[in-house]
């Protein structure tokens, strides 16, 4: 959950101005049966719903469908009915019927215009989807992404965020940024929204799937945690994302159930490490490395456990040999050098007190860190653009050739220097060539090695998300089915309590 400064405090109050504004018009609309409302808040909305800016998945999962999911491990159906893939292409067959929610025919030439809106973008999701030389929309229900490499990892990231379908006609005119238009079976209504407070998504009746239980979502951002757990308390909304230490003070609300599930990989970014870079000297990234101590943040952070590296144990990537870079202030001190450094970092509210703990540990090297807090629109929108040289963000990616894309390539959007060592290079171009190989995974393992041997990200950290609810309000909460998505609930699996 977001703990906002002081600062915003007026855009708080506000929020709870509109709150009570519109509680009594929900609270009738809450009661089991077609007409229900679900009123879910995650702390602030997306800067942009365009395809390829980055958004929490609790907003965008509402009105937004992919081509598949991956539930277990295992890729379903969505948008797209059946698929075959070779090392050069892969084509997928699309469900006849779909419309988007301005009635726009959702077809081969929908999904084209999508993939290369992300795929040329200048945001966090670009990198993976650069195989893609180019898209043939063969006929109304058939595409095909012609591929410049094996890439068996292309159906998971088509899974994700990082690829949600939306109306071409909103792209092409630019009001996909503030008005989302997906298949989903809740639709954007602006008359119902109040905004930067609410945004109401209703039934779209031209849904080609089964309605869900609920007819409308609510969904609100409200920034501060104790807010959000108030308006809990008071029924104002059924759902949240809280702070683990709101458990207890929810503890005696009626109804109140909670639970939490591994949704946060994070870990510092050294972005500035080309020639003349703070960061150019792979000593001073493994200085920083050795410094920064997890294991200290961990302990006033419940929710959240030191990892040595970003693939858990079984998961392709994994590398037993990498066992991360244990605190130690006196290797730190003799890799640094006696350099004196000096740069900023951008936090965002739920970031700040991380990147305030590793600056003050950083400082233990004689290096000058100023942290800047932004609002989390500003902050998703920068501070992995380059514009700073070191940065701490999550890392959502699910597989080792899409992390790798997205961070460490040449060309890869969250490497704003457009370094890349050799040695790196041909490790990720053996398991690329490698496509689905039983080779595959023991080569990516390599690419982790790699990649940890040249510090350019350490301080591995896996996070719970928190999810609070009414139970007298709504049931079938439970972990999200997507994986490493913070802010999600299984939206089509909830009822309203007695329906």
């Amino acid at each position: 959950m977001m703990e906002f400064p002081a600062a915003r405090l007026v855009a708080a109050l506000a929020t709870a101005l509109a709150l009570t504004a519109c509680s009594a018009n929900d609270d009738q609309q809450t009661t089991p049966g077609s007409g229900a409302t679900l009123r879910v808040n995650w702390g602030g909305f997306p800067e942009s719903w365009a395809p390829g800016a980055e958004g929490e998945a609790g907003y965008t999962r509402v009105p937004y469908e992919n081509l598949v999911e991956v539930v277990k491990g295992e890729v379903k159906p969505m948008l797209a009915t059946s698929w075959e893939q070779t090392d050069t292409a892969l084509t997928l067959k699309l469900r006849e019927g779909v419309v988007f929610h301005d009635g726009t025919p959702f077809n081969a030439e929908a999904v084209k215009v999508n993939l290369e809106t992300v795929r040329d973008a200048p945001g966090p999701y670009a990198g993976p989807l650069k195989v893609i030389k180019s898209i043939d929309a063969t006929d109304d229900l058939t595409v095909t992404l012609n591929l410049t490499e094996p890439t068996p990892s292309m159906l998971t990231t088509l899974s994700t965020r990082a690829t949600p379908m939306t109306s071409p006609k909103s792209i092409a005119d630019k009001s996909i940024a503030q008005t989302p238009v997906g298949t989903g079976p809740w639709a954007y209504d602006a008359g119902s929204s109040t905004t930067g407070t609410r945004m109401t998504f209703t039934a779209f009746d031209r849904y080609w799937g089964t309605a869900p239980a609920f007819k409308t979502i609510a969904l609100y951002a409200i920034p501060d945690d104790n807010q959000a757990v108030g308006a809990l308390s008071s029924g104002e909304i059924d759902l949240s994302d809280v702070e683990p230490n709101a458990i207890d003070r929810l503890k005696g609300t009626p109804g109140m159930e909670t639970l939490m599930y591994p949704a946060i990989r994070n870990n510092p970014m050294f972005f500035d490490r080309g020639p003349g870079g703070v960061f150019e000297d792979v000593n001073v990234r493994r200085a920083a490395c050795y410094a920064l101590d997890t294991a200290t943040y961990v302990k006033v952070e419940p929710d959240m456990a030191v990892r040595s590296q970003h693939f858990a144990e079984g998961e392709p990537g994994y590398n037993p040999a990498v066992t991360g870079y244990t605190h130690d202030l006196a290797r730190a001190k003799s890799l640094a050098g006696g350099k004196q450094i000096s740069f900023e970092v951008l936090a965002a509210p739920f970031t700040q007190k991380q990147n305030e703990v590793y600056a003050s540990q950083l400082s233990a090297l004689g290096w000058d860190v100023k942290v800047q807090v932004a609002p989390p629109p500003q902050w998703a929108a920068t501070w992995n653009s380059g514009k700073y040289p070191y940065g701490l963000g999550a890392n959502d990616e699910l597989t080792p050739f899409d992390w790798y894309q997205a961070w460490f390539a040449a060309d890869a959007p969250g490497n704003p220097s457009g370094t890349e060592s050799p040695a790196l290079k041909a490790a990720a171009d053996a398991a690329i060539q490698a496509g689905a190989t039983p080779e595959a995974n023991a080569l990516w393992a390599e690419v982790t090695k790699v990649i940890a041997d040249e510090a350019l990200t350490c301080a591995h950290i896996a996070g719970q998300e928190t999810l609070a609810w009414n139970s007298a309000k709504v049931t079938g909460v439970a972990a999200p089915a997507n994986a490493w998505e913070p802010n999600l609930v299984n939206y089509r699996d909830l009822k309203p309590a007695g329906a």
